[in-house]
């Protein structure tokens, strides 16, 4: 494998998690928002290798032996990649993937292979992996691979945080307000969302500002783009109410 083992000189909590937890070689403990790397490889050699590599750029790490072993640990809520070797012990890198899919845990993934051919990197990149690496491969190719899948975890958790923060809103609404909702962002006017439910054209301006209010939107085209946001699409020239969720 061509990486160096270098001095540690911006290491910030590096722990072994295979059962024995390793002495911290931290200068930012305290700080649970650093970005995590997760390191998964059943080589020692490379576990140590890689920890002092990543952590020599600032970034914290855990590293396991096992899929099993990273699978039974606790995955703080920060922002964070995984770096998986495809040949383990018991589940396999591809399967832990899968694993991962499945339970709806979405960690970028960089695989490392000493053993890689085409359909399996096709496999992985289709599975949604960041990148697929052959050892021995160079530092900074890892190094960058990293920092490009944390900033894809950064953004993919901000969009899961705007959407649960506005399927809250869209929870406060009434039923007779997400009726209106509905018409609102179909383009309907108050006298034609009136005429679709059977009520007066003051009730629905009424209800209009309820939800405009409730869904913190300041104009029309913001109601739409947050319709959108949440899965909630006008058919036709009528309202139509239902989130995806």
């Amino acid at each position: 494998m061509a990486i160096r083992t270098r001095s540690v000189q911006m290491a910030v909590g590096d722990t072994e998690r295979d059962g024995r937890p390793d002495v911290p070689r931290s200068v930012g403990e305290g700080d649970v928002s650093a970005p995590l790397v997760f390191v998964v490889d059943d080589d020692a050699s490379i576990r140590d290798s890689l920890r002092r590599l990543i952590t020599s750029v600032g970034f914290k790490v855990e590293v396991f032996p096992s899929a099993r072993a990273f699978l039974g640990a606790r995955r703080p809520e920060v922002a964070g990649c995984l770096v998986l070797d495809v040949r383990l012990p018991g589940l396999s890198g591809l399967d832990l993937q899968r694993e991962l899919a499945a339970t709806n845990a979405e960690l970028p993934i960089i695989f490392l292979t000493g053993h890689g051919d085409i359909p399996m990197s096709v496999r992985a990149m289709k599975a949604g992996a960041v990148e697929f690496l052959t050892k021995p491969f160079r530092e900074q190719e890892l190094l960058d691979a990293i920092r490009s899948a944390i900033e894809r975890d950064r953004t993919m958790r901000a969009e899961r945080q705007e959407r649960s923060e506005l399927g809250r809103r869209y929870a406060s609404l009434t039923p007779r307000e997400r009726d209106v909702m509905a018409g609102i962002i179909a383009g309907l006017l108050n006298k034609q969302i009136a005429g679709e439910l059977g009520t007066s054209e003051p009730t629905v301006k009424e209800q209009r500002g309820h939800v405009m209010a409730k869904m913190q939107a300041g104009s029309v085209a913001e109601l739409v783009r947050i319709a959108s946001r949440l899965g909630i699409t006008p058919a036709g020239s009528g309202p139509v109410a239902g989130a995806a969720g």
